[in-house]
């Protein structure tokens, strides 16, 4: 007969469960600790307002006043928003310190996209072969415009007339107006690749609309191109020559900038 102080049969290896090893790890550390509280603002305790502490009599007692982190945060989404706008994604590593000024025939170009960056006024055209840079400086002097929150747009010409296209789709969210409205009113446009649009009559319209608009509006405006200026419609490039809008036409005399790799 078995005692009742026998010790129980053996019933082999038991499996370790998750539990066991929670309370086996709270032995050894002891339980894990509380999770800090999140962090509200010292000023306004994560309301976004605040009071001022002053008397009953003052003009700004009962007052709300904006605290600092709602603004950061408005600003911060205000850069976003900026950003989304700009068409810019694909070409935010195209900045100055990023341009290798020491190809040969790319600093005039270099030091007048900069210059313009820095006061963006009236008109730059920014001609020249394949390669030469004329991309990476035009979106360079968007990104340092967006980088200080100003408004850019920056479009491929034959991609924005596709874009206007598009809008006489049933299927389209936005009116042609709407669309066409933005890019025309755009603080600074990027019109990169003028002259390898489409030739139709309806393309060349409304492409010397938007210039037309944003030379009467003396909008600052950059344009790139592959061709002579003398090639573009003579609308557009007597718009370019006048000296009334303080344009400035570049042309880069340099090799393939894409290529400055294997050269040197």
């Amino acid at each position: 007969m078995r005692s009742e102080h026998a010790p129980p049969a053996d019933r082999g290896l038991q499996p370790i469960t998750d539990a066991d090893l929670k309370q086996a790890m709270q032995l050894v550390v002891g339980p894990p600790p509380p999770l800090p509280a999140p962090r509200t603002c010292e000023i306004c305790a994560g309301a976004g307002w605040y009071t001022l502490p002053v008397p009953l009599e003052h003009p700004e007692f009962a007052k709300l006043q904006p605290c600092a982190c709602m603004q950061a945060a408005r600003s911060a989404r205000q850069a976003t928003a900026l950003e989304q706008l700009s068409n810019l994604a694909a070409f935010r590593d195209k900045t100055f310190a990023a341009f290798d000024g020491r190809i040969a025939g790319v600093l005039p170009a270099l030091q007048c996209a900069q210059r313009f960056a820095a006061l963006p006024n009236g008109w730059l055209g920014l001609f020249g072969p394949y390669g030469c840079g004329k991309t990476h400086l035009a979106a360079a002097i968007a990104n340092t415009l967006l980088d200080h929150q100003v408004p850019v747009l920056f479009v491929v010409v034959p991609d924005l007339l596709d874009h206007l296209r598009s809008t006489f789709a049933p299927t389209s969210s936005v009116t042609y107006d709407q669309r066409f409205e933005a890019v025309k009113q755009a603080p600074l446009l990027v019109l990169d690749d003028l002259g390898t649009e489409s030739t139709t009559a309806w393309a060349k319209e409304k492409l010397y609309q938007l210039v037309n608009f944003r030379y009467n509006e003396r909008l600052p405006t950059v344009f790139t191109s592959n061709v002579r200026i003398e090639q573009l419609d003579g609308r557009i490039a007597s718009r370019m020559h006048d000296p009334a809008l303080n344009a400035q036409v570049v042309t880069i005399q340099a090799a393939d900038y894409r290529k400055r790799g294997r050269t040197q």
